[in-house]
């Protein structure tokens, strides 16, 4: 017991060291989708993400559940759920460890180092959208752990604590749902045969179970993440063939885990092309290989777990990110588990014939390896711009990298070297919406609107719907002065999205400018609406209230408008202007002051002021001020 609880201190200050680096990285991609959402943060949030699907990305109560409860906790920090990941992560080890004693296979803490070192594994613990797969594989390992117990005790207490961890683990991410075939694997392995009322039977509510969670899933994906249409159009053929290349892919980056990228090429998956059979004619020899070592039932069993618990990503059932590739190194976290085992088992047996120290050397050395490459890969997660660049550096064809480096790039004010990616981005897919709005949007913050119209009109004949396209499209038109064609299609905008107050803020300007009042004030109105804290529609209504002669509508507005940007001189100044028209002098003064006391170089505010203390007699601090007006370059 004592040499255990080194070994599993010894696991945890490994997982701390090689996985040092992701304790200063940041959010990555759509872990914002799976980070508490503010409106998730409540109890009543937290009722939404178990009795609401769609509430979050996808429907993991669990997990979302441990997120929940990990904001309490941390907030916005990325550190703490960066920590969580990591212990779950050798949590999990552990526990894989316990498993593999408890059945006891050979070099049980060995294939559990292997799980715990290799950098295979990065993904799924350096990605914080990931937890679903660290915190579901420690369920299902307790699962395990547990039934193995009811499965030599029959006591019905430890069959209801080894289904609650069951739930456990599927409500964290349903790849777990091959746990209790898992579990007859085993029991054949053991026993050489199985026996239904034994075996079988209590294994049937745990397969009911999984069958309707893997249902839910494959519904969610569906349904609300998106993976239909043309991107999963994939004949029977096709599937065996992908299904087969996906299963050496993964088991090569076990023997071999080098080039691991975040994104990895997207395959052409074709029945035309003769060499893509060598990948089932494969299987089929590693088949008849297994079948003549039959005898050897853990070999059997090794590979069948892994192939088996690779299912749900080897290509029958669609899941999002096919859409990108095929593949990705978190897929196999759970089914690595089968070959770690085998390699443990059988390296244990193999350096146990060596002479004497070797074999510690050769460990040593071999943690030392899987370590640094693990602690090097690890720090590609860092920040997403390194994630990006390193992917790109190993997959310059991965368009969505492309796409998600610009957008960056973008947020970080360099949209110049933001514009080669949305480029390539565009060439790579061009049938893709969002990589065309990216280009228009970036053009638009660069003030093209003119290079940014095609891009928005791309993105439409791809996606009529588009709301964002069409007000991106509608603001092009109007600062390229097409107010009849910018009027259309902000109204089409508003149409698609009602609740975009943008959209209704702008439509109300071009409105105005047209002359249509009352459809002006309108669209202000539902804008301030949707969007109480933004000045611009509050001061766009009350000039417009102003040029209409209804002045005392519009003071409340400007009130408002100078309250929520305090900073604005313009404001301060126009709200003057429309004092002084209502022969309120002294009050126009006061904000024409206000004006320049923001923005002492404003100097249209200094005219105003100047023209103002002219009417009210006092000449020389007028002349002060138009002289200050002149200098900065205001002209009467």
């Amino acid at each position: 017991m004592k040499k255990s609880w080194t070994w599993v201190a010894g696991f945890f200050v490994a997982a701390l060291v090689v996985y040092g680096p992701v304790f200063s990285a940041g959010f990555i991609w759509d872990d914002a989708a799976h980070v508490v959402r503010p409106a998730l943060q409540s109890l009543d949030g937290l009722r939404r993400i178990w009795f609401e699907i769609g509430a979050t990305q996808q429907y993991y109560p669990v997990v979302h559940t441990a997120f929940w409860l990990e904001h309490l906790a941390f907030g916005d920090s990325p550190m703490g759920y960066h920590g969580v990941n990591v212990l779950l992560h050798a949590a999990a080890s552990c526990l894989f460890a316990g498993v593999l004693r408890r059945l006891d296979v050979p070099g049980a803490w060995f294939a559990a180092g292997l799980f715990l070192l290799h950098p295979v594994s990065v993904e799924s613990v350096a990605w914080i959208s990931e937890q679903k797969n660290t915190l579901s594989l420690v369920g299902y390992l307790l699962a395990a752990l547990a039934y193995l117990r009811f499965d030599a005790s029959r006591r019905r207490g430890h069959y209801a604590i080894a289904t609650a961890f069951f739930l456990l683990a599927l409500g964290s991410k349903t790849v777990t749902a091959s746990l209790p075939a898992a579990l007859l694997l085993i029991f054949w392995w053991k026993r050489g045969r199985l026996e239904f009322r034994r075996d079988v039977a209590p294994l049937l509510p745990w397969f009911c179970l999984a069958l309707l969670g893997g249902m839910l899933t494959s519904w969610v994906e569906r349904e609300f993440i998106g993976a239909r249409d043309e991107d999963f159009a994939l004949n029977a053929l096709q599937r065996v063939l992908l299904a087969s290349r996906v299963i050496w892919f993964y088991f090569g980056k076990l023997v071999y885990p080098v080039d691991l990228i975040f994104i990895y090429p997207r395959w052409k998956i074709d029945g035309a092309l003769g060499w893509q059979f060598i990948f089932p004619l494969g299987i089929v020899v590693a088949a008849a290989a297994a079948w003549h070592w039959r005898r050897q039932r853990g070999l059997i069993v090794a590979l069948l777990f892994f192939v088996g618990s690779l299912f749900p990503a080897l290509g029958f059932v669609n899941v999002y990110p096919f859409r990108f590739s095929y593949v990705a190194d978190h897929f196999q976290y759970l089914a690595s588990l089968g070959i770690f085992a085998l390699a443990g088992a059988g390296l244990t047996r193999v350096l146990g014939r060596w002479p004497l120290g070797l074999p510690s050397t050769i460990i040593v050395g071999g943690a030392i390896l899987l370590g640094t490459l693990t602690w090097r890969q690890s720090s590609n997660y860092r920040t997403e711009f390194a994630l990006y660049e390193a992917t790109l550096a190993k997959n310059p064809n991965a368009a969505i990298a492309h796409n998600n480096l610009g957008n960056l790039l973008v947020s970080a004010g360099r949209s110049n070297e933001a514009l080669p990616h949305f480029d390539a981005a565009v060439r790579l897919v061009p049938q893709s919406a969002k990589y065309e709005y990216s280009f228009a949007f970036a053009l638009m913050g660069l003030s093209n609107p003119a290079a940014a119209v095609p891009h928005f009109e791309r993105t439409l004949q791809i996606e009529p719907d588009h709301a964002l396209a069409r007000y991106g499209l509608g603001m092009a038109w109007k600062n390229l002065g097409r107010a009849d064609a910018a009027e259309k299609q902000l109204k089409l905008a508003v149409e698609l999205n009602p609740a975009l107050p943008e959209a209704h803020f702008n439509l109300g300007v071009v409105l105005g400018q047209k002359g249509d009042a009352p459809g002006a004030l309108e669209n202000f109105a539902v804008a301030v609406r949707l969007n109480p804290q933004s000045p611009d529609p509050e001061f766009s209504w009350a000039v417009l209230l102003v040029l209409l002669n209804r002045l005392d509508e519009a003071w409340p507005h400007f009130e408002r408008a100078g309250k929520l940007a305090p900073n604005r001189a313009y404001i301060q100044n126009s709200f003057g202007r429309a004092l002084i028209m209502a022969k309120r002098l002294d009050e126009g003064m006061d904000h024409f002051r206000q004006a320049i006391q923001i923005d002492p170089n404003f100097a249209e505010g200094h005219a105003n002021l100047a023209e103002a203390l002219r009417q009210s007699g006092r000449t020389d601090e007028a002349a002060r001020h138009f002289a200050e007006a002149t200098r900065l370059g205001w002209k009467r």
